[in-house]
């Protein structure tokens, strides 16, 4: 039996604007229909079970992101094995250490949850291959068989071939490469990128790791044994994890082990780590444009190899070429293709300036349904605000804002103070500065309000948690 590891931790900052560090790529549909998350998960079901029996995943990620995880997965009708909650990163060879310690019978495919993978019959074949492998004790990563000279990935050089069926010892591994080294690589036929998968027996991981790393499989040892439930999800305690030593799994372990094994991947494989990636996976018209309307709306003349993306006004473009224009409802990018590296610079300023835009989009999803911040000023500050059906904010106060409610659709339940009334469409009331109250909706259908606020500071910190159902502070 496969235990799918899918870490979910990543920020996707080179996709901004569209991509948050609260809401990150691998949570939007950008191929298709599907999240990236949950894309990842999809093509496992597509494997023949009888061939490989697949498990139910493991998920990695943040404890910011957790009820988007356990929703996401929920939406495609899939239950997760576990869902564990790092209070903060400390990259992938600690992550993968903590699944590995909590399922250590088990044999672990390592995913990341924000990669592209079109071709999912050869996919399952190279997994297939790689199973043989770590059932002989081997770490296995996966190599994608190069289309380019691409110096955006690190690179694994081919050793001696093992058997018939591709699997070679790992001979190195390399850095991104300059452009003329890119070259050579790929002119030698001996290297492969490095796709950033894995596989292997849990327990032979953890083998592997107390050779190299004894400090940090003994900090996840006891952050497991920490470890708390606390609704889907396994919460590891800040305390004890805190000190866990900070490294990937390529550092941390294949680069040191005599053990690893690489299986080339040839699959349509992409990481979507850009816009020009991006671009290159989707779908293109016959002038090689990319063209994504959300509820907005696109008028492009004579343009190239674009990619434009309207998730709500109206974009016109004329004769531009090799370009990415990406509009939000908070921010406009524009770049020329060749430059969309830099995209993370943008947002490294923004962090510095302290914007919420590098972090939060206008629209905010909690746990119970989502907030839209529609206008604001210096004393006031107007929300639009969706209740998912049976869900509840927590009871809360605020030290330096006043509330109005007005009820736009559905049932409201309120309590202020002693009091708890039923509102409906139409109907208002008012939370006085300082008074502990409470929003539900018990009805079927979605419920939806304009919140106006109104005091000295309305930043979000200013709500003091009496009571949650969802394990918030």
């Amino acid at each position: 039996m496969i235990l799918p590891v899918i870490l979910s931790g990543g920020s996707g900052t080179r996709l901004w604007p569209y991509s948050r560090s609260l809401y990150p790529k691998q949570f939007l549909p950008l191929v298709s229909e599907l999240t990236m998350l949950q894309e990842t998960v999809d093509r496992l079901k597509q494997f023949n079970q009888d061939a490989l029996s697949i498990s139910p995943p493991v998920v990695i990620c943040n404890e910011d992101h957790r009820f988007m995880v356990a929703e996401q997965l929920r939406a495609i009708d899939t239950s997760a094995s576990d869902i564990l909650l790092e209070p903060f990163g400390r990259n992938t060879a600690p992550a993968i250490a903590l699944a590995a310690l909590a399922h250590p019978e088990a044999m672990l495919l390592v995913l990341p949850a924000d990669h592209v993978i079109q071709n999912i019959p050869e996919f399952e074949r190279s997994v297939s291959i790689a199973v043989e492998q770590a059932n002989a004790g081997k770490l296995v990563t996966f190599g994608i068989v190069p289309t380019a000279a691409e110096t955006g990935y690190g690179y694994v050089k081919t050793g001696t071939t093992i058997g018939n069926q591709g699997a070679c010892v790992v001979d190195r591994f390399v850095e991104k490469p300059d452009q003329t080294t890119a070259e050579s690589y790929i002119n030698s036929g001996d290297y492969l990128w490095n796709s950033g998968m894995f596989l292997f027996k849990a327990s032979r991981y953890i083998e592997e790791l107390k050779k190299f790393n004894p400090e940090m499989v003994a900090c996840c040892e006891q952050s497991i044994a920490a470890a708390t439930r606390d609704l889907d999800f396994t919460r590891i305690q800040a305390d004890t994890f805190e000190a866990c030593p900070d490294d990937s799994i390529d550092y941390a372990v294949m680069e040191k082990t005599k053990d690893a094994v690489i299986v080339p991947l040839d699959a349509q494989w992409n990481d979507v780590g850009s816009w020009s990636a991006l671009w290159e996976v989707s779908e293109q018209d016959n002038a090689g444009n990319v063209i994504k309307k959300g509820k907005g709306d696109i008028i492009a003349l004579d343009n190239n190899n674009c990619y434009i993306q309207a998730e709500h006004k109206l974009i016109a473009t004329i004769g531009l070429k090799d370009v990415v224009v990406v509009e939000t409802d908070d921010a406009i990018m524009v770049a020329d293709k060749s430059r969309v590296q830099d995209v993370k610079t943008i947002v490294n300023q923004l962090k510095k300036d302290k914007r919420s835009e590098c972090s939060l989009h206008r629209k905010v999803y909690r746990p119970w349904g989502y907030y839209d911040s529609i206008d604001s000023g210096e004393r006031f500050q107007v929300k639009r605000i969706v209740v998912n059906p049976g869900a509840q904010l927590s009871l809360q106060m605020h030290h330096h804002r006043a509330e109005h409610w007005v009820v736009v659709e559905g049932t409201a339940k309120v309590r202020c103070g002693e009091k708890t009334m039923l509102l409906s469409e139409n109907q208002s009331t008012y939370i006085p500065l300082g008074e502990v109250h409470q929003l539900s909706n018990p009805g079927k259908f979605p419920l939806e309000i304009i919140e106006v606020q109104s005091g000295s500071y309305l930043g979000e910190d200013d709500i003091v948690r009496l009571e949650d159902v969802y394990g918030r502070e």
